[in-house]
């Protein structure tokens, strides 16, 4: 387990860029927290650190999945909103299966709607409000 503390926004990079450096051989990331934690704000940092222009981020949570490209790596990279999922069925419809087996970085925000179905070597991580209102990347 490993922890990574973004104490504001104005080191989200920094902490985006120390999350790149722990990331392996893994594909699928799910990001957990409650509503207003800051996943979408991370994923887009992340998205950044990886190589993606910044400005071509957003929360996927109308289209349910954006899809992404490193102009560094030339790497696929996928985005998931799940929250408006009502069931596991809807996650079949759109093929979540097949992008989590497509070897791209898939990143998804309310992963609880599919947990049942996650890969097992899926990255756990969970983003912590603290009292401070900093977060802390908690990765398992």
């Amino acid at each position: 387990m490993k922890s990574i503390k973004i104490t504001s926004l104005a080191n989200i990079d920094d902490a985006a860029k120390e999350f790149v450096a722990t990331m392996g051989d893994e594909t699928v990331y799910a990001f957990y927290g409650e509503m207003g934690a800051g996943k979408t704000t991370f994923i887009n940092a992340l998205c950044k650190a990886l190589g993606v222009e910044e400005d071509t981020t957003n929360s996927p949570s109308f289209s349910i999945i954006n899809e992404y490209r490193s102009d560094t790596t030339a790497e696929l990279i996928y985005h998931f909103d799940l929250y408006r999922l009502e069931n596991l069925e809807e996650a079949f419809d759109i093929g979540v299966e097949d992008y989590f087996d497509s070897g791209a970085l898939c990143l998804l925000e309310w992963p609880e709607r599919v947990e049942d179905i996650l890969p097992n070597d899926t990255v756990k991580v969970e983003i912590k409000i603290n009292d401070d209102d900093s977060r802390e990347l908690i990765i398992s």
